[in-house]
Parts: C-alpha cells; sequence; structure tokens
C-alpha cells in the first residue's frame, strides 16, 4: 500500500511517501480502508519532538522545536520515544475492510470513525492510552489496523472528508467540556476559537446552552460567531479590560503562552481553567495565590473518559455539530496541506485524501 511515512524527528523531508507493506488485522482486530485523514497540531509535534521537556517555544516555530532534538529522543512524543519509523495520522475515516481471527463480521463494510485516543486498560476511564499516529501506525496511509473496540460505525450524511475533521478535536474538546461541567448558563472563554479544537469546543458548549466568548482574529470574527459563539474578543486585546476580572466559569484555552495570567484573572471564584494543549507556548507563569485565593481548579486533560468519543459520534449522528472542512488535499501534498495548516489562516480543519485503490 502506499503511506506516508515518517522517518524521525525533524522538518518537513521526513516524511517520506512509500510503498509498504499492508498490515493485516490480528485477533480482537480490524483492518480499516482509510477515506480520509484529518491534520492536526499533534501529528506536526509529534515530527518535531515538541512534547520533549526540553522544548519550551511555541507549536509553529518549528526550526526552534527541532532545534536540539534528534531520533533518540526519549521523551519527544505523547508517551515518550515516538516509535519511528512511522506512519502518522491521528484522525481517520474508513470503512471496515477485514477483522482479525474471531471478530464480529457484521461490522465489515461500515463506514466508521477511529477513536484517536484508545485505552489501554480495562477500566471505564482508563488513563493509560495511546495515540493513533503517534504510538501506533495511523491514517496516512490507503490501510490501518485498530482494536475493534476502537472503531464506530458512524451513519450520517456528511462526507468522508468532512467526518474526517472530527476525532481528534471533537474527541478531545468534549473530553474537556465534560470534565469543566459546562452546562446552561455557563460562561464559557475560549481562545484560539477558530482552531480545530478550539471551535469545536465552541459547538461542544453551546449544545448545552453555555454561554461562549471566543478569542480569534478579526477575520475570523464572522466564522466564530456563525458556529455558535455569542462573543467574539478579537486576539491581541486585553480580555481582562474587554470583559472584566472574575467575569467567567470556565476558559477552555489550548494556546497559554503569555496570556495564561490573564486567563485565571477572568474566572470568578471557584472557577475552571482546562487545557490540553500550548499552542503558544508550554511554559507559563503562575501566580499560585491567584489559584488558591480564588478557589480556581485547574485540570490537564490528555486521556479521554470513556464514554467521549460515542457522545460525539451521537451529536454527528442527530446533526448537533457541524463539520468545519477547510480544504482537502490528496495524500502526496502533505508538505503542503501542513505548511498551510500551521500558516493558521483557515477555521476548523484541513483533510488529506489517499490515493484510490487500484484494481
Amino acid at each position: 500500500m502506499t503511506a506516508v511515512v515518517t522517518t524521525g524527528v525533524g522538518d518537513f523531508d521526513r516524511l517520506v511517501m512509500s510503498e509498504v507493506p499492508k498490515p493485516a488485522a490480528g485477533p480482537g482486530e480490524v483492518l480499516v480502508q482509510v477515506l480520509a485523514a484529518g491534520v492536526n497540531n499533534t501529528d506536526i509535534n509529534t515530527r518535531l519532538g515538541w512534547y520533549s521537556s526540553t522544548v519550551s517555544t511555541a507549536t509553529n516555530e518549528s526550526s526552534d522545536g527541532i532545534d536540539g532534538l534528534g531520533a533518540g529522543r526519549t521523551d519527544g512524543g505523547w508517551n515518550g520515544a515516538t516509535p519511528f519509523p512511522l506512519i502518522q495520522g491521528t484522525d481517520c475515516c474508513g470503512r471496515v475492510v477485514a477483522v482479525g481471527t474471531g471478530g464480529d463480521e457484521a461490522v465489515v463494510g461500515a463506514r466508521v470513525l477511529i477513536r484517536s485516543c484508545m485505552p489501554l486498560g480495562d477500566g471505564a476511564d482508563s488513563h493509560e492510552t495511546e495515540w493513533l499516529g503517534s504510538d501506533r501506525d495511523g491514517a496516512f496511509a490507503q490501510f490501518t489496523v485498530v482494536r475493534a473496540r476502537d472503531v464506530f460505525p458512524v451513519e450520517s450524511t456528511w462526507s468522508d472528508a468532512e467526518l474526517a475533521t472530527i476525532p481528534c478535536a471533537y474527541g478531545t474538546a468534549e473530553n474537556m467540556v465534560s470534565r469543566a461541567g459546562i452546562t446552561v448558563g455557563t460562561r464559557v472563554l475560549v481562545p484560539g476559537a477558530s482552531g480545530g479544537v478550539g471551535s469545536a469546543v465552541v459547538q461542544l458548549a453551546k449544545r448545552r446552552g453555555a454561554y461562549v466568548i471566543g478569542i480569534a482574529s478579526a477575520a475570523k470574527r464572522d466564522r466564530v460567531l456563525e458556529i455558535g459563539a455569542d462573543e467574539v474578543l478579537e486576539r491581541g486585546t486585553d480580555p481582562v479590560v474587554q470583559l472584566g476580572a472574575q467575569s467567567v466559569d470556565v476558559v477552555i484555552d489550548n494556546v497559554a503562552g503569555s496570556g495564561f495570567g490573564s486567563m485565571l484573572a477572568l474566572l470568578r471564584h471557584g472557577g475552571v481553567y482546562v487545557t490540553s494543549g500550548a499552542i503558544a507556548g508550554p511554559i507559563v507563569e503562575l501566580d499560585l495565590r491567584t489559584l488558591y485565593l480564588g478557589d480556581l481548579r485547574l485540570i490537564g486533560c490528555t486521556a479521554w473518559d470513556e464514554h467521549v468519543f460515542a457522545d460525539v459520534v451521537s451529536y454527528v449522528e442527530r446533526g448537533e455539530i457541524r463539520p468545519l472542512l477547510e480544504r482537502t488535499y490528496p495524500m502526496s501534498d502533505i508538505v503542503t496541506a501542513q505548511r498551510d495548516f500551521l500558516e493558521k489562516r483557515h477555521v476548523g480543519n484541513v483533510v488529506l485524501i489517499p490515493p484510490t485503490l487500484s484494481n
């Protein structure tokens, strides 16, 4: 089969279109033909080794992210060392074409979404996970193999590309919205509201009846309002001046960087700050007095609670959320797609389409 193989930590030249053996499903597994694969920050961060504790820069500062990191780096991936060479791609819409020995043949032919964050433990909410495309081969290929429990059949009129915008961004967003306890009337602030995760948070918080305030560039303001935000603050302005101190209940922030202190200043007593990323930089300054005097809660989210992805799929099937597909690219144009993704001019996500199978 044709696949994009990431050969190690580094720049775009580490992405190599290759012919590799087609995988086979083992016991408890299914073989999925990839129909469309979304592009995500996590794919780029893993290639750059950005998760290493030695990296302190923003996710789009790739030269700094690469500097000093080599293929032998032991902490550059989600769970430590990334198993290069690796087929990346954490977002997959596909079709089940085979099951392993003893598997349920009824799923063959079903269009599915693959759960990006895969629990390894037996508990209902295991925090031992592996990620598609980071810890095991993913969707930047014509086929991928995953455990049967990680494929979710989906009945929807959306296109394959539209469905491929969902798994990582919306699973991550739903996990944060759920843990934050957002409900009717909760005032929620969403920095980076035009991004893949941010735009998902806007929609998922609104479906719970929250009052949602987004932060985005002026050029993207109308798009963020269209997907449900009640207000949009212009990026670069002071949100404390705009909204007032202690004026929101929840901040769901995947931006971080120098604006972290302002996010905490906006929280009411007993407020909640939730994060699963740090695209503007992971190193922040925290005054512990703000935390404990305000009775604030800080929640970090990586592993998804068990109910999260099934819930997201049900929202798709009931039409309670909408896809935000900016553009599709042939999988062979992955470098162009990732470069465009890093420009952050889009709202939502971009998607790769694998080569058509030969007869």
